[in-house]
């Protein structure tokens, strides 16, 4: 096909300039990261629905725990399962999400997910028992499986390089808006003792899904999908659009031969079957390689323990003997909004696997002092001072650099051929390790179970302790890289030395220095 690079070339040098990054550009870009609303908005609603005494009444059965409400309260796995569902249905949502975006494109595949997201919703408005709720959460989990990992493939691989870490974060921050929106319905309708308690939270869900869906319709789908499929003229219209240029400019030009040119050298030398993700072993151009660091990545991201806080942090607060436990959930809320757009300057100036690194010995030291002074001064007025404020500093930190972080490096490290399904792989692992913490932590801290309390926090900052290590000997540098760069560096240099990693032309293939 004319135009099209020669097979031997592989691009992705310093010399090619970028396009200037456009405000409309920029804004297309952004948008897509809506979808972590849905994400976030569902994960939080139900830790303040759950505390309700209407949904108790409702939901319950008869209970003696000092939880429950005039003798009622669901039972420890009633409600495992209803906060963990969600993660398993997103599990297999992502995973075939991953197939899907490669048959359909990127963008279907995400508008697909709304039309399933809402279908769940709909039996989640309409449940009056434990069942009915559990099957529309694990329904709409499968479409935010599709969303969750789609997105960040899309926001990956349609943002310039100056600032994709920028932008992916994006989607950690509207995860993080998402969870505070849902503290502020929840903590609206708590006292409401009639259905509607628990139901305007669930019903909310809707606006989510109708504005991602309705919007993405007005996006272009990836240049890269474009590629995959041998559509050159269709791409060209999709990078001039993203990238704010006229369809003859030489910034389109160069970037597509760059796109093309590594697809053909990639393609020589793999395939995108799902049994790809797995060739090549421990060597540093294997596609194992790569899939064992998403996927450990993002485990490791359920297991710095946040989502402790954001899905049982209003029980927790009250056990901890707190009147006030909506007003504290909503202000830990704030917190992690307000901290995520700090990672939009970090993440391009220090870079991710800095962030990884500090942040995680940040999160472990706020852990143990929770653990260790909840535990010695347990009930006392200042051990619950200092588990709201070192709280909040553990969420800061997470909020300014696992979150979003973990996201942003997902979305670069795999190869064209297999990106899709290696993003899904990705965040399929975040949901599982999210459904298996949902599910284990009220038998950690139930008083009638683990009753654990401030102990559980030893557990986070042993994790903790663990993803700083994993970010120290596992997580490559990759800021300023183009993703076709990225898939060179991996090849050419190790983790710790991956920061001072460059790239060059030599005689028109690519050689990194």
């Amino acid at each position: 096909m004319p135009g099209w690079a020669p097979s031997a070339a592989r691009h992705g040098d310093d010399s090619r300039i970028e396009a200037p990054v456009t405000l409309r550009g920029y804004l297309l870009c952004v948008f897509a990261a809506f979808g972590g609303i849905l994400f976030g908005y569902d994960s939080g609603y139900i830790s303040g629905v759950l505390a309700m005494n209407y949904f108790k009444q409702e939901f319950g059965q008869p209970s003696d725990s000092a939880d429950a409400y005039n003798g009622l309260l669901y039972s420890s796995w009633q409600k495992s399962l209803i906060v963990s569902i969600l993660s398993a249905g997103t599990f297999f949502g992502a995973l075939f999400a991953g197939g899907l975006a490669d048959w359909i494109g990127r963008r279907s595949t995400v508008i697909a997910g709304c039309f399933v997201f809402s279908a769940g919703v709909v039996l989640q408005v309409a449940s009056t028992a434990v069942g009915l709720l559990v099957a529309g959460r694990l329904i709409a989990g499968f479409g935010v499986g599709f969303v969750s990992a789609i997105i960040i493939l899309y926001m990956s691989e349609v943002a310039p390089k100056a600032v994709r870490g920028a932008i992916v974060s994006g989607y950690q921050f509207f995860i993080t808006v998402g969870l505070l929106l849902a503290s502020v319905v929840d903590q609206a309708t708590h006292n409401n003792m009639t259905s509607a308690s628990y139901r305007i939270p669930m019903a909310i869900q809707w606006v989510w899904a109708i504005v991602l869906g309705t919007g993405l319709f007005l996006l272009p789908e990836s240049p890269r999908w474009y590629v995959m499929k041998d559509r050159q003229a269709d791409a060209t219209k999709a990078l001039a659009t993203l990238r704010g240029q006229p369809l003859d400019s030489a910034y389109i030009k160069d970037e597509l031969e760059e796109l093309v040119a590594n697809w053909r050298y990639e393609m020589e030398h793999m395939q995108s079957s799902w049994v790809d993700c797995f060739r090549g072993g421990w060597k540093p151009s294997g596609n194992l390689r790569r899939v064992v660091l998403g996927v450990a990545l993002q485990m490791f991201q359920q297991w710095t323990g946040v989502n402790f806080i954001f899905y049982y942090g209003t029980t927790f607060f009250k056990q901890a003997g707190m009147s006030n436990a909506f007003v504290i959930s909503m202000i830990t809320t704030a917190v992690n909004v307000l901290s995520t757009p700090i990672s939009f300057w970090t993440i391009e100036k220090l870079g991710r696997r800095m962030l990884l690194i500090y942040g995680a010995v940040g999160m472990l030291v706020c852990e143990f002092i929770i653990a260790i002074v909840g535990t010695v001064k347990e009930g006392s007025q200042a051990a619950s001072i200092c588990l709201i404020v070192f709280t909040c500093i553990y969420i800061f930190f997470f909020a300014s650099t696992w979150g979003p972080a973990a996201w942003v490096v997902i979305g670069e490290i795999f190869p064209l051929p297999i990106r899709a399904k290696g993003v899904a792989l990705s965040t399929a692992s975040n949901w599982l390790w999210n459904f298996v913490i949902g599910y284990i932590t009220p038998y950690m801290v139930d008083d009638t179970e683990g009753n654990m309390k401030s102990k559980v926090f030893f557990v986070w900052g042993t994790t903790c302790t663990v993803c700083v290590l994993f970010a120290y000997f596992f997580v490559p540098e990759t800021k300023g890289l183009s993703l076709e760069q990225v898939d060179r560096m991996l090849e050419e240099t190790t983790p710790r030395k991956s920061s001072k990693w460059r790239p060059t032309l030599i005689n028109g293939s690519g050689v990194g220095g």
